[in-house]
């Protein structure tokens, strides 16, 4: 009796084979073969790159989408995003740094904005040079922080919110996986719970809470690209569970993470040939 072939393994979801790289105040993202992500909003500003052939994007409210190589999307306002197959590179500021903030006042008019600049196209070129050449973290971020610095004139480091503020900010960046209550944080800072919410809102945005929570998503997807499964990703950085983790992902980047593979761990099947 013959037997039957094994039955093939189902081809996951995915929406980019790429890399993250990330720093305090702010990530890259870039992959190839980028598809379509669902409405989403999240904290951060994201800049999004081609380097030879456009992408689509546009606000939730508008009408139509841009096609285009460059642009940029403020923060917490909600937009789709269609990478068309191609090679992208999304870079994201959050607004409580210098740079962000000058990000902001230069495209607050604007949901999404086109990005017409001389001096891009040279520092995009650069970065997805970086990732085709399968270079380090460390340079990816170099290069990115490049384009971050050219397009606002600010230092990517610097914070440009109340000292008290920028102090609880770093900690939730340096340990966002920590169990940390607003109490807690308050007490930190000298200041009443009740104080801080209101202060943390006026400076930020949003909630404590809600920053906590997009702390917390940016290193679980940092440590699932890295290597880890996406459980265990969940649970370092403070999510009940996997599923908690996708549920938040979907919200804030309009993916869930397993439609993320880091291209050097992907299935040849799963990397999408899309010359740029």
């Amino acid at each position: 009796m013959s037997r039957s072939p094994p039955a093939a393994e189902p081809r996951r979801a995915i929406i980019g084979v790429g890399r993250v790289a990330m720093w305090k105040g702010g990530s890259v993202w870039i992959g190839r073969g980028t598809g379509q992500a669902q409405p989403h909003s999240h904290h951060a500003i994201q800049i999004t790159l081609a380097l030879a052939k456009p992408f689509r994007i546009r606000g939730v409210g508008a009408d139509a989408w841009h096609q285009t190589a460059a642009a940029i999307v403020m923060p917490d306002r909600a937009h789709l995003f269609d990478g068309c197959g191609h090679t992208v590179a999304m870079v994201f500021v959050e607004p409580e740094t210098l740079a962000g903030r000058e990000l902001v006042a230069r495209h607050r008019q604007h949901d999404v904005d086109l990005l017409r600049d001389e001096g891009l196209a040279a520092r995009t070129a650069a970065l997805h040079a970086v990732f085709d050449t399968r270079g380090t973290e460390a340079a990816l971020v170099e290069a990115a922080q490049c384009i971050v610095e050219h397009l606002s004139g600010r230092s990517t480091g610097l914070q440009a919110v109340d000292p008290r503020i920028a102090r609880v900010l770093e900690r939730i960046r340096e340990h966002p996986d920590a169990e940390l209550t607003l109490a807690q944080v308050a007490t930190m800072v000298h200041l009443s719970p009740s104080r801080f919410r209101h202060l943390f809102v006026a400076q930020t945005g949003i909630s404590f809470r809600a920053y906590l929570l997009w702390a917390r998503v940016g290193l679980a997807v940092a440590r699932g690209m890295a290597g880890g499964s996406w459980t265990e990703a969940a649970q370092q950085a403070g999510f009940a569970d996997s599923a908690h983790l996708s549920r938040t992902c979907r919200r804030m980047f309009g993916i869930a993470p397993t439609m993320l593979v880091r291209e050097d761990t992907a299935r040849p099947d799963e990397v999408q040939a899309t010359p740029d």
